[in-house]
Formats: structure tokens, sequence, C-alpha cells
């Protein structure tokens, strides 16, 4: 059946399309160094488009799976992860990838439970909610400040947090010879990452088997074969065994009533692949994206002579909230959550608190003003891109949030703050981006996601249970 879109759609998505142009021209006609932030705008509106074409979410992903035996997206996830790697893998061989890996602990796995706990109760991950933001839906938008709004607060938090850092992570702090400015036995986060992420090491598929990471052997076949390719086919098997396989052999008993075979689990295996079709062809764009925003990002670096956008700004004159080291974050890739927390983080700035007295703003990522952040526009632009998709496909609707409802967003956003903070990234930044490049701590967080998005159904599913037994009991039933 052909859906007829209405013509305000079609009007309002040419709006925006055309809201971004101006701003893309109108920017570069005052100088040419703001085609660098550009560049983040239209990739992110690219990334928008693609995540809502494929109902790209991580939590929809496990919630399906664990609530009601669904693996159609995570088998895409899986899927697009593999074709995002080779895209990485091909621009890492060049020597042009802008991706730096992570320290590899235990500690991805603690957040990663976290997040998953978060992103199932909140209904929607990191980059999930963005694109629903982008079709209207309010649940969405709150879960996005709820989750800013942790990470810009949890960042600073001390006080009574400072009791619970272990001696060695103090002292290993207070050795790493950060500047004065920065506070960092106040802080527990800042003790964290300073006294012990910043000591565990960071390792590639391709550096622990002797490989280099930007030869062709080395993304190809450590980072993405190896790295990627087996991990991804034992979990999409474990999904086969545990979730479609028995469906499976009972529809082909009923139809042919024949033996199965090894070669029928296969087809089956096969079948399950590509009922997924939509979102791997998603995931595959995004790979393809995030590989030409690498090689644009540091084309544009190499042509202005930068490292960062942070000296871009101050040549520009804005210098308000460059870290102490002259940055700002600038990924080079797609990535979320860190953006959106200096959007709160530098409000806060605004109205009197010292946010630039930690090490994730005042060291590393800045706060500067979200009308100048490159990263910024990329989310602003992210949720533009899924609106116009949206609006096309007759997907768009504004929705406003229940009570209820707002309440989970809050508490799930909470949980993916503290759980984005922990991993130094989201399911996008800790998980997609990191594992498709190679990076050994991307399964670890993705495996403790992928538990605490199981402990999060099982426990929505209680409270579920819990609120439809109490509903029931309010009726008076005559038999």
């Amino acid at each position: 059946m052909e859906i007829i879109i209405p013509r305000r759609n079609i009007i309002w998505a040419y709006i925006i399309l055309g809201f971004f142009a101006l701003i893309s021209v109108a920017t570069l006609a005052i100088h040419e160094y703001y085609i660098y932030l550009s560049a983040y705008l239209w990739f992110g509106f690219i990334y928008g488009m693609c995540l809502q074409y494929g109902r790209f979410c991580f939590a929809s992903a496990f919630r399906d799976l664990f609530a009601v035996g669904v693996p159609r997206m995570v088998v895409g996830i899986m899927i697009a992860t593999f074709l995002f790697a080779i895209t990485s893998a091909l621009v890492a061989a060049t020597g042009w990838s802008t991706f730096h890996a992570a320290p590899v602990s235990i500690h991805a796995v603690i957040a990663g439970l976290i997040f998953g706990v978060g992103m199932v109760f909140a209904g929607g991950c990191a980059s999930g909610s963005l694109y629903k933001t982008g079709e209207g839906n309010g649940v969405s938008l709150l879960v996005i400040l709820s989750i800013s709004v942790t990470q810009s607060l949890f960042v600073d938090w001390g006080g009574i947090l400072n009791k619970f850092v272990p001696a060695s992570w103090h002292e290993s702090a207070l050795q790493k010879g950060l500047p004065d400015s920065i506070n960092v036995a106040d802080g527990w986060v800042d003790q964290y990452l300073a006294g012990y992420v910043w000591d565990q090491p960071v390792r590639t598929y391709a550096q622990s088997m002797g490989m280099q990471d930007d030869t062709l052997i080395g993304a190809v076949l450590g980072n993405t074969m190896v790295g990627v390719l087996i991990p991804a086919l034992i979990i999409l098997a474990v999904v086969y065994i545990f979730w479609v396989r028995k469906n499976y052999i009972r529809k082909l008993q009923a139809e042919e009533g024949k033996v199965i075979t090894f070669q029928d689990h296969l087809n089956g295996f096969w079948g399950m692949i590509m009922a997924s079709k939509r979102t791997s062809i998603a995931g595959l764009l995004l790979g393809i994206a995030c590989g030409l925003q690498m090689f644009v990002i540091e084309g544009l670096r190499m042509k202005f002579g930068v490292k960062n956008a942070g000296t871009i700004l101050e040549r520009l004159g804005h210098d308000f909230g460059i870290s102490a080291k002259g940055t700002v974050f600038d990924p080079g890739y797609w990535y979320v959550t860190t953006q959106e927390a200096q959007w709160v983080g530098w409000m806060l700035q605004k109205l009197g608190l010292n946010n630039m007295d930690n090490i994730y703003f005042g060291w590393v990522n800045g706060i500067p003003s979200p009308a100048i952040n490159p990263a910024d526009w990329m989310s602003v632009a992210l949720i533009g891109g899924a609106a116009v998709m949206a609006l096309l496909h007759g997907e768009f609707k504004f929705k406003a949030p229940t009570k209820e409802l707002a309440f989970w967003a809050i508490l799930g956003g909470f949980f993916m703050g503290i759980g984005s903070r922990l991993a130094l990234g989201c399911n996008v930044g800790a998980f997609f981006v990191r594992t498709a490049n190679g990076d050994m701590s991307g399964w670890l967080f993705g495996l403790g996601m992928i538990g605490g998005a199981f402990i999060g159904v099982k426990i929505f599913n209680w409270y579920t249970e819990r609120k439809m037994a109490k509903e029931m009991a309010g009726f008076d039933l005559d038999l």
C-alpha cells in the first residue's frame, strides 16, 4: 500500500534542509574556517537520516530480543558493525583515520552494564534518542536532557563520593602532573580517570597480534576479521540457537515433515540475517559516512594546519571554554553524549558554576558555546536529518510524554549518563565506533551493555506485571 505524504511534510523537510544550508553558506561567508564546522553539520545530517531509516536503536534491539524474542534489530546491528568495520579498516590502512583506542579493563564492562540498564528504562539508547527526537518524540528529548545534565554534574562531583576513592587512584592521579586549574583531588571522576583509567593498557586486536593498525593486513585481518567478524558471528550463532532455531525447525517440520539437517540450519541462519536488510543498509551507510568524515576532517586539519578545532576557534576569536591544553571535543568521526554534556556544562558555567576545574571539561573537551562547537553542530543536524527522513516517510509526529514515561526517561537517562562517563562513551562511542575500529574495549562495553539490557528488561517486566496486578485487583468481578 502506497503511503501518501502530506504536502506540508515535504515543505517542512525543505525548510529544515534550507535552514542548515543557510547556516553553512552564511558562516562560510564570514570565514573559511567555518567549513570545518559545516563538515560536522552535514555528516550529522547524514547520520540522522540513516538512523531514522534503519530504526537503528540498541535499546530497541535488546529489549525486543529479551522481552519478546524478536532478533531482527540485534542481527542488524551485528551486521552493521561488521560493514562499518570494513570501511574503518580501509580508512585506517591509508593512515588518515582519526580514531583513538580507549583503555582496556573491567571498567568498560561495568560501565556498559549501567548504560544497558538505563537504555532499557529510557526506551532508547543515546543515538536512538537523538533520532527519535527528530521524529517528534518528547520522551526521547527528555532522555537526552537527562543524559546531558547527569554527565555534566557527575564529572564535577566530589563530596561524599571521594570517600570511596582508593588510595592508589588518589596517588596515581596526583602524579599525572595536571595543571593547578584542574582540581584533580576534589573530584571522584577525576581520580577515577587519572588514577585508574589512564593507567590501563590501550590495545587493538591488530596490536595484540603484533600488527600495526595503519597497515592493510593489520586493519583487515587483525581488527576487522579477528576483532569484529568472529565475535559478531558468535553472537549471531547464539541468537539463532536460542531465539530463532526452535521456531524455524517447527515451521519446517509442519510444512515438509522432514528430518532437519545441518544445511537446513545454515539456511535458517542465512534467513535470519537477510530479515534485517533495512538495519544492515543503514549500518553500511553509517560506516561509509564515518569513514568519509575521517577523511574530510583529517584533510581539513591538514589544510588549516591544526590538530584540533580548539585552535580554529581561538583563531576566530572564540577562546571561551577552550580546555587548559587548548582543545575542544573534536573526535573526527561520529560520536554522541559528550557534545550534549557540553551544552549543559556551558550553560552552568554561564550561571556561575565552575565547570572548567575538572578533567572532563577543563582538560580534555572544553565547553565552547554551542553556536561554534563542531560536535554540537553534528548532533543538532542529526536531529534535523532524522526529522527530514521521518517527514518524507510519514513517520513524524509530536508525542508529549506522560508522567510515567517521563519518569522512566529521566531515570534511564541518569543511568546512561553515568555509564557513558565511566566508559568514556555511549553505545556509539564506546561500542559501535570502537568495536568497528578493532578497539578491544568495545566488546567489553558491549558485553556489559547486553547484560545490563537483560537486567533492565527483567526489572521493567517485574514493574509492569506488578502494576497490572494492582490494576486488576481494583476490579470487582462477580463470577
